[in-house]
């Protein structure tokens, strides 16, 4: 008489494998969304601090005024120049993110030559926010830009 073996897996492992796979597929999508709204904002927090700090560097290092405006509706900055008596743009408008993330209000800063800061609001600070996560930038009167969690 020949024994006959089986190959392959029955349909109650085949569910079972299923089951386990769509358990951790469910458990992994809130950590991933978390995740990508986390790298959403550290990357515009970090694309605004840049943009502080090079345009402060630009009027150090060309001698004259320098003004960087950021948007908070449109999301993006604009940098201007004086090389004379009044504020030029350089370049176009340059969008921060295309995330869903807020900025909670307009903020111009203007950059002297010897590195001191003015702007308004008077404290130089802005949140910016994303799906509940937010970080404070805080630019000081000697271009210093700290950010907080």
């Amino acid at each position: 008489m020949k024994r006959r073996t089986s190959a392959g897996f029955s349909l109650i492992e085949l569910l079972m494998v299923l089951a386990v796979a769509g358990t951790l597929t469910a458990l992994a999508i809130p950590v991933f969304r978390s995740s990508m709204r986390t790298f959403q904002l550290n990357s515009a927090v970090t694309a605004t601090t840049g943009a502080i700090q090079a345009t402060r560097f630009q009027a150090i290092m060309r001698g004259y005024q320098y003004e960087i405006i950021i948007t908070a509706s449109t999301r993006s900055y604009q940098v201007y120049n004086m090389p004379a008596t009044t504020f030029v743009a350089v370049g176009s408008a340059v969008p921060i993110t295309s995330a869903p993330i807020t900025i909670n209000q307009n903020v111009t800063l203007v950059f002297s030559p010897n590195g001191t800061v003015t702007g308004t609001p008077t404290n130089m600070t802005f949140t910016m926010t994303n799906a509940g996560l937010t970080k404070q930038i805080v630019v000081s009167g000697v271009g210093n830009v700290s950010v907080t969690p």
